[in-house]
């Protein structure tokens, strides 16, 4: 079977470039069969002309977990690429209902994938004329997410950067997940060198404050 790498991550934190830079790059520069699965969520919106009601969340959570799974278990796939899992939906549903019935299986669903890739909050946020709410809202998906992985004990790698170093960071996690050297070696590693890391990394409102901070204009 296939491996699966799953995105998750606030409105306008670049999930949906992000997984389709990885796709085109993992199939035409690696040659790896490569299958990316969108976000369901997004194109049923765009279909309805309007945001899903409580009653309907359930069922598109289904769907994009349906969909994961049809495609690792297709012939000859490699890798597939998910922007985003029903753990987005889930989030989606508690923040706005004020219901977290759908966490828990979905929680079970993302168990199952190889990898998770949450997007880091240093993109700026762009309204999208249609779904798109807020920064809060980014924010609050945000902080849900990373409380639910955590509570969950389920791993994730937190990706920043804009176009190609976004792209460089997420490689760097799914190299090993693929046994595969997909980019260089990170010149601070070589030399022996430690990369800084924050020991309140996982607190979205001090990334939020870091990375915003070195946007323009800031």
């Amino acid at each position: 079977m296939a491996c699966c790498v799953a995105l998750l991550g606030g409105e306008s934190s670049g999930k949906t470039a992000l997984a389709n830079a990885l796709h085109r790059l993992l199939e035409q520069a690696h040659g790896l069969r490569t299958h990316l699965v969108p976000e369901h969520l997004r194109t049923w919106c765009e279909a309805m002309g309007r945001a899903p009601l409580a009653h309907e969340q359930a069922a598109l959570a289904d769907e994009q977990d349906r969909r994961i799974q049809a495609a690792l278990q297709a012939p000859g796939v490699d890798v597939v690429v998910a922007d985003t899992t029903a753990l987005q939906v889930a989030a989606y549903n508690a923040l706005y209902f004020d219901d977290t019935s759908l966490i828990a299986p979905a929680l079970e669903a993302q168990r199952r994938f190889d990898l998770t890739l949450l997007m880091g909050l240093d993109l700026p946020w762009v309204a999208d004329g249609l779904f798109r709410d807020s920064p809060g809202v980014r924010d609050a998906t945000d902080a849900l997410l990373r409380r639910e992985l955590q509570g969950a004990g389920l791993a994730f790698q937190t990706v920043y950067g804009q176009g190609t170093a976004r792209l460089r960071q997420a490689l760097r996690a799914v190299g090993p997940l693929l046994g595969l050297p997909l980019v260089a070696p990170d010149p601070s590693l070589a030399s022996g060198l430690r990369p800084w890391s924050c020991e309140n990394c996982s607190d979205p409102e001090c990334e939020h404050r870091l990375f915003t901070g070195l946007l323009p204009g800031r």
